[in-house]
């Protein structure tokens, strides 16, 4: 490999040095940060000689290389790119400032709990080590070394809101040793163990539970009372806690003379801290995460498994959007009163990805996408999706739609039979370790996810060019950009009925939405051609008179572009708005024939996040030709200093032999005609 070559070929097709904020590296992937995901040519870096793919996941690019190969591509990106060594978290911290506040209290989430996984699978397979051995010989149980392990395995859930505050505090930049004060503090043993809050009435012949006579009420004020329990196994009052912790010790470290600051923050610090959790936080907050779990038990334990499937259909779309980490709390909350029955329906969605996965790699004809395909299916089946999902599925929509449904199938057969786990933070085939007593049940759940995601894929799935109308046209130049939608499956071979207006200029489209929407009567298409029609209304300007190079240079693939005289965005054709972007700077859409189109308003307005933006659809939706999509204000953006050029850009332009505006002043209809 040209170590060099794959280097420049990825940073041109990301959009060159200045778009590049950020890059680091892990084991196979490069993880960069650009500036303007819309000059990401996501098809452009996959083109790359040496690269096995390319996805967007939190906020990052994520270029596939592989071991071994990835650190020397590295070396030369960051020369040609211009910008400093980074390490992982430096990327993500990157990455995050261009989340929205939501996005960023689940990475939170995610920084917290990430760490501490080792420690609760460690526990996890401990005790399924036993429980396996018990089977084997149940003498063992009585034996010392049984007695001693047994308190290995307990140790990480027993002392778990120790570990939390301790990861907590290092995400929060908290003191990490006051933050385990805090901890123990919450477990101390003068407190009530929570798992011992009812204990069997020694009146009872039949053993019912009472309330642990020991529990005596601190505090009351009214019906609220503090009562001294302890929070074993709890989750979110010691975050809520430690983050307040780090919050005044920062506030104390700031305004206490330096002179005393060692003597006086800490006190305080624990000292409030820990009236403040016992008092409020911890009873509070205590209550939020019980309804919380008893909101993710009732949604799991829905009659007929109807909890697992719709668990197991979604469970990869939150993968997508990045906020899957929060299931992290959810299995240490149902860890600390019992088992972990989220755990398997997770195994059923990751398992059901990589099977898909596999169905890709086998049926295609491409080499490369089978040298994706196969080994990310294989990553899946040990509980790592990322390559299965962004490498591979997402990319051909009936392959993603398909491992959901095979997520869905498993997770009802889960959710049936009751399966449960002992840690959180392991699935796949390394889960038969932490579900002892469910070896069997384990083994459906997963058959069943694997053999319907990967029949639905195997018949879904078709190669693109395999099926295209043009698949024995000269590939045009440009590649399709990232920004516009996931490739749908090829559009059919028989040529667009829907005819394009009458010739000539015309009036504008967006003026003019319901002459757009007219019947096809108007005039006859030609045959083996496709027409896009004017979007906007405005001049319209070739796309090598467009003020970015990106775009002039028809790197995201051919087109036009309008300067608008008026701030509206219709439909160009009936098909579907797939992607409406968070700042609304950008759609992509695709026809029922099979166009996919990226309508970029204006130049770097991304960097607006949404302002003088106003949406009439949302991602997902069916749109007809003239419907209005978007309004914006043309004033407003120009104010700010951006310029107003609104390319179109026919983003899977390799599929045509041709592609040229039919109008050259205003933009009537149709504006693009495409062979």
């Amino acid at each position: 490999m040209d170590y060099a070559k794959t280097a420049r070929g990825v940073l041109d097709h990301v959009g060159g040095p200045d778009n590049v904020i950020s890059a680091a590296h892990c084991a196979t992937r490069l993880r960069l940060v650009i500036a303007d995901n819309a000059k990401l040519d996501k098809a452009g870096v996959e083109s790359v000689d040496g690269v096995k793919g390319c996805f967007e996941a939190s906020g990052q690019i994520q270029v596939i290389i592989g071991t071994g190969t990835v650190n020397k591509v590295y070396d030369e990106f960051i020369k040609m790119a211009r910008v400093s060594e980074a390490s992982k978290s430096d990327v993500k911290e990157a990455a995050a400032q261009k989340q929205n506040w939501f996005f960023r209290a689940i990475k939170t989430l995610g920084d917290i709990f990430v760490p501490i996984i080792p420690a609760i699978v460690a526990s996890g397979l401990l005790n399924g080590l036993l429980n396996g051995l018990i089977q084997v010989w149940p003498n063992l149980a009585d034996s010392s070394i049984y007695s001693l392990i047994n308190l290995f395995a307990g140790a990480a859930l027993s002392m778990l809101p120790i570990l939390i505050a301790v990861s907590a505090a290092k995400k929060f930049g908290g003191n990490q040793f006051l933050a385990a004060v805090i901890g123990f503090i919450m477990i101390h043993p003068n407190l009530v163990n929570a798992w011992s809050q009812y204990i069997k009435n020694p009146a009872s012949p039949s053993g019912e539970l009472i309330k642990n006579p020991d529990i005596v009420t601190w505090f009351q004020f009214g019906g609220y009372k503090v009562e001294n329990v302890g929070y074993q196994g709890h989750v979110i009052p010691v975050i809520i806690a430690i983050l307040f912790m780090s919050w005044l010790e920062k506030k104390l470290h700031k305004i206490v003379p330096e002179i005393i600051d060692l003597f006086v923050t800490p006190l305080v610090t624990v000292l409030v801290t820990g009236l403040l959790t016992m008092l409020f936080i911890g009873p509070i907050f205590s209550q939020v995460e019980q309804w919380i779990l008893d909101g993710a038990r009732a949604l799991i334990g829905l009659p007929y498994g109807i909890g697992g499937l719709m668990i197991g259909f979604v469970y990869a779309f939150t993968v997508v959007a990045g906020f899957h980490h929060m299931y992290n709390m959810i299995e240490a909350q149902m860890l600390g009163t019992g088992l972990n029955t989220w755990m398997p329906v997770a195994t059923a969605a990751n398992v059901a990805q990589g099977a898909a996965a596999m169905a890709v790699g086998v049926k295609t004809k491409k080499a490369k996408t089978k040298e994706v395909a196969l080994p990310a299916s294989l990553s899946a089946f040990l509980g790592i999706t990322e390559p299965a999902i962004f490498g591979v599925n997402i990319r051909y929509r009936t392959s993603f739609i398909s491992a959901c449904i095979g997520g869905a199938a498993g997770g009802m057969v889960a959710s049936l039979t009751g399966i449960g786990a002992n840690a959180y933070g392991v699935t796949g085939l390394f889960g038969f370790l932490i579900t002892p007593g469910y070896t069997l049940q384990y083994a459906i759940v997963m058959l069943v996810s694997f053999v319907v995601a990967f029949a639905v894929s195997f018949i879904t799935y078709h190669d693109e060019k395999a099926e295209a109308p043009a698949a024995e046209a000269p590939a045009a130049e440009g590649s399709p950009a990232s920004e516009a939608p996931v490739s749908k499956e090829p559009a059919s071979e028989e040529p667009a009925s829907e005819a394009p207006a009458a010739e000539g200029t015309g009036s504008a489209a967006a003026g003019a939405a319901a002459e757009m929407a007219a019947p096809e009567a108007e005039g006859k298409q030609e045959s083996g051609k496709k027409i896009v029609y004017a979007p906007a209304k405005g001049k319209a300007i070739p796309l090598s008179a467009v003020h970015d190079p990106t775009f002039a240079s028809e790197t995201l693939g051919k087109g036009m572009a309008i300067i608008p005289t008026e701030g509206k965005i219709y439909a160009p054709f009936d098909g579907t708005l797939d992607l409406l972007y968070d700042t609304m700077h950008a759609l992509g859409l695709t026809s029922d024939d099979g166009i996919e189109v990226l309508i970029h308003v204006g130049i770097d307005t991304v960097k607006l996040n949404g302002k003088h933006f106003k949406a009439h659809a949302k991602s997902g939706d069916e749109v007809k030709k003239g419907q209005l999509l978007l309004e914006f204000d043309l004033d407003g953006i120009r104010a700010d200093g951006y310029c107003i050029d609104t390319p179109v850009i026919i983003t899977n332009t390799d599929e045509y032999g041709d592609v040229k505006m039919v109008v050259d002043t205003e933009p009537g209809t149709p504006v693009l005609e495409l062979e």
